[in-house]
């Protein structure tokens, strides 16, 4: 997987950045010298030897700011196919003045040394350039003139009215106008079902302008927006009559519902349609602001043609602990989406592709690793991660903060910092496409592969639901961590959309004393069982040794208790379990429970119609949660005719006990039918009623 015929070309900015090429070599795994060229103004008078020196290799650049530059020159060479850039100057090269700036360096080349994962598949969308503007009359046909006038042929252009203001409509027929009232709009990018009912008794389509009904209104309640002012009309219908050529007004038809699809939705009414933290592409909802509503149209302009994305997520049903026999389960994806891409679907949930943005806070909540988030794996992640740690530590560096950061946005501010001095020199930062998707999993790992601390940078306009889902792991986590004699500290979780304010936050919370191991496995893709190599690291190396760790309410490792005068091993709780936690005993009547596999999604409570289950919630330690135990055992009975075992004493028991004052049951041959097995029980009720009964003998 590593790139290590990658050369790198390196820029000490002239002068303000200290690199040391031997320690860097030493520390990318003793990496020739001769891979590293070192530049003192690689935009300036350095470019042009930069150019010659390429050769058609691939190359590392270490710097962001002259990217489109060094680009070119390498293209005009011949040699740009293969360059990558990122900024160590900024985000490691610029630590305050003092700092040994070496390690961070290090890492981050090491992970640019990386190949990319593999790619996932892609959600296609196509946008033909049929625009709808939605809102007051005034905003939505000014709007739609400016479009036209801007766009031309490239956006066909329609108005839907939600609001009568006085506003005149245009002279010509250039676009489609409607009214409507009671809105709904639903779908994505290229496929917006749009739904109204008709608001008024004049169909604005139909309506030719002609102004015969404003002259034969005698209260004037029709203006020239040609729609009736329910509040002046008293219902003489004179319009009617004046119209009936042309059959605009109808008054019956006010209801009606309507519908089309657009491909794109520019929404100016406040409060907007769609109210969710994140709306899904192709639809823009910009306020009352004007620039604002042309810096949406804007948008919206460009998003015609054919255009993909990353499938974010995988989905295992057979895992999903959403429900079992409409028996309510766990809903944790669907509170937490941000996008309302996931919906009810039967026993498991359905994941709408073309909504999902790709935060991941699905597959950060999930318990059972249903829901996993794909753009890049926690895996991946962990592979880059694990590789700039140990280039940090080869270099000489202590044991660092990893810092997880959302792509381009984390990016940029790490870059302001570091402009500044003052992103500190301790600080590995890890990019995600979003800060959502880290979980307890990644968060462990970082801990378990050297890191003092794991960071979870986050900003302003992260939705509420994303937060909580961070906060909720960091405090499974503390939880677990301080149980084993480890600091809580160890993970926290930040807020910062400006330098000084990142600054800040990461000076409040300094690396704790974290003394563990650097641990050498890969991390598992399947969630489950990366969190046991996790726990099982952290355990093997704690100074404080558990047995086992009560954790709170909801979380997903726990054990399942049992009353057992109550159960009658029927076994619906197996049935209902998605994570083969519970099972039956196979030739003998017992119930078996395998801890691991549990993830307290409460399905077997609900299921059992004895009441007989609960759960408790902890994190038992070592192999006793590898083994399997039995829960609870019975008598097998016998039938009564045959003498084969066909269920529990005790159910058998309770069930006659149950029926015995029924009236179908009365009669002492009903019940003791029921002590029979199936076979005996249709050859007892065909004797009762005189029939023969043939014996096969095979």
């Amino acid at each position: 997987m590593n790139n290590t015929h990658k050369s790198v070309r390196l820029c000490d900015c002239n002068g303000t950045v200290e690199i040391d090429i031997k320690r860097l070599s030493e520390a990318l795994d003793g990496a020739d010298p001769a891979v590293f060229q070192l530049a003192h103004q690689l935009c300036g008078r350095d470019a042009a030897a930069f150019a010659a020196s390429l050769g058609g290799e691939d190359a590392i650049v270490g710097c962001t700011q002259e990217a489109a530059l060094l680009r070119t020159l390498a293209d005009d060479a011949g040699a740009g196919a293969g360059l990558a850039f990122i900024n160590l100057r900024d985000i490691g090269g610029r630590s305050p003045r003092g700092s040994d700036a070496t390690p961070a360096m290090a890492a981050r080349l090491a992970i640019a040394r990386l190949a990319e994962p593999a790619p996932v598949p892609a959600v296609s969308y196509d946008s033909g350039g049929q625009l709808l503007i939605i809102g007051p009359a005034g905003a939505a046909l000014g709007w739609a003139a400016e479009a036209q006038r801007q766009y031309g042929e490239d956006i066909a252009v329609n108005v839907l009215i939600t609001a009568r203001d006085g506003s005149e409509l245009p002279l010509r027929r250039d676009w489609p106008v409607v009214s409507g009232r009671d809105v709904t709009v639903s779908g994505w990018l290229g496929a917006f079902d749009v739904s109204w009912s008709r608001a008024n008794a004049i169909d604005l389509d139909s309506c030719v302008r002609c102004n015969a009904c404003i002259d034969a209104c005698p209260e004037g309640a029709i203006g020239y927006d040609y729609q009736i002012d329910p509040d002046r009309c008293t219902g003489h219908r004179a319009c009617v009559k004046a119209c009936a050529d042309v059959g605009a007004i109808d008054f019956a038809a006010i209801g009606a519902r309507q519908s089309q699809r657009y491909d794109l939705v520019l929404d100016l009414n406040d409060p907007p349609l769609l109210r969710m933290p994140h709306p899904p592409q192709g639809y823009a909802a910009p306020g009352r602001d004007p620039l604002d509503q042309s810096l949406a149209l804007q948008r919206l302009a460009g998003l015609v043609g054919e255009f993909e994305k990353p499938k974010f997520f995988t989905y295992r049903k057979s895992v999903c602990a959403h429900s079992r026999n409409s028996r309510q389960g766990c809903n944790r994806c669907i509170d937490t989406c941000s996008t309302a891409a996931i919906r009810a679907d039967g026993d498991g949930v359905f994941v709408e592709p073309h909504l999902c943005m790709g935060c991941g806070a699905c597959a950060t909540v999930c318990p059972t690793g249903a829901m996993r988030y794909a753009y890049p794996s926690a895996s991946d992640v962990a592979v880059r991660m694990k590789a700039g740690l140990q280039a940090w530590r080869a270099a000489g560096g202590q044991a660092p903060r990893v810092l997880f950061h959302s792509g381009e946005q984390g990016e940029d501010l790490l870059a302001l910092t570091g402009r500044r001095r003052g992103l500190p020199a301790d600080v590995l930062p890890v990019a995600v496409h979003d800060v959502a998707s880290v979980g307890l999993e990644l968060m462990l790992a970082a801990l378990c592969y050297g890191a003092a601390q794991c960071v979870i940078l986050s900003h302003d306009d992260q939705p509420d639901a994303y937060r909580e889902a961070t906060a909720g792991q960091i405090a499974l986590g503390r939880t677990v961590l301080e149980a084993l004699g480890y600091p809580g500290a160890a993970l926290v979780a930040i807020i910062a959309d400006e330098p000084a304010a990142l600054t800040h936050a990461l000076g409040s919370v300094a690396a704790p004393v974290f003394s563990c191991p650097p641990a050498s496995f890969a991390l598992p893709v399947e969630k489950r069982g990366a969190l046991e190599f996790c726990i099982d690291h952290l355990a093997r190396h704690a100074a404080q040794k558990a047995e086992a760790i009560a954790l709170p309410a909801g979380a997903p490792f726990g054990a399942v208790n049992i009353r057992k005068d109550a159960c009658t091993l029927c076994m619906s709780c197996v049935g209902a379990c998605p994570a083969s936690a519970l099972m039956d005993g196979g030739e003998r009547p017992a119930l078996r429970f395998l801890e691991r596999n549990c993830v307290q999604c409460g399905l077997c409570v609900n299921t059992c119609p004895e009441n007989a289950l609960s759960l408790e919630p902890r994190l038992l330690i070592g192999d006793a949660v590898r083994r399997e135990r039995v829960l609870n055992e019975a008598e097998p009975f016998h039938c009564i005719s045959c003498g084969t075992p066909f269920g529990t004493k005790q159910m058998i028991d309770a069930m006659t006990g149950r029926l015995s004052a029924h009236s179908m049951f009365a009669g002492g041959d009903a019940l003791r039918r029921l002590q029979m097995c199936a076979d005996c029980r249709v050859i007892d009720l065909m004797k009762a009623k005189g029939g023969e009964t043939t014996v096969f003998d095979t």
